[in-house]
């Protein structure tokens, strides 16, 4: 394979639903760093008298750029999933700023990759949130290899409109369901409270 660091990352991104859902694109990545944007949008509004950010897309964002950094700098195509995400926001966003993370790989172990993020307003570089990652290596025979025949061909189109790699076992997408109001019955079907 004889792809670039930016390249990795964005056919990395270019495969995971909430990126696209969410407009998020890699500026810029190397071996040990990454930036990647995250658009302003009414969809993601936390606070809608104030139009500041909800703080769940500030972490899905944190996280995803995190996780993209892990990815791209270890050889090969191995995926790290999250083992521990510290957050700290620093200061509400402004409403219709697009934010930046820049996410950083501080340390690589045989187990563990150690990375640190922090997001800023792309306009003028005010601080929102940083936090502390840490991702878990499963190493490169876990990777599905239609993900890694995605990243090497940058052909994501086989995840347009279809099926996930990973299957949802059928007793838990039974258990998921709605009733009349349109409420998940998911704690009911499972003997829990509603």
């Amino acid at each position: 394979m004889n792809i670039t660091n930016q390249q990795k990352a964005e056919r990395f991104v270019s495969v995971l639903r909430h990126c696209q859902l969410l407009g998020l694109k890699v500026l810029q990545a190397d071996k040990t760093s990454l930036q990647m944007r995250l658009p302003y949008s009414d969809d993601i509004i936390g606070n809608p008298m104030m139009g500041i950010i909800h703080g769940g897309a500030l972490t899905t964002l944190m996280d995803t750029a995190c996780g993209t950094a892990c990815f791209v700098a270890i050889e090969g195509m191995e995926l790290c999933p999250t083992l521990d995400l510290r957050v700290d926001y620093m200061k509400a966003s402004e409403p219709g700023l697009d934010l930046v993370a820049h996410a950083s790989v501080s340390r690589i172990t045989n187990n563990v990759i150690f990375t640190e993020c922090q997001v800023r307003q792309e306009v003028d570089n005010t601080l929102v949130a940083k936090c502390n990652a840490t991702f878990m290596r499963i190493g490169a025979a876990m990777t599905p290899p239609e993900f890694r025949g995605v990243i090497e061909s940058g052909d994501a189109s086989i995840f347009m409109g279809t099926e996930p790699l990973v299957k949802t076992p059928k007793k838990v997408a039974d258990q998921k369901s709605t009733n009349q109001e349109g409420v998940s019955n998911t704690a009911t079907k499972m003997g829990g409270e509603s």
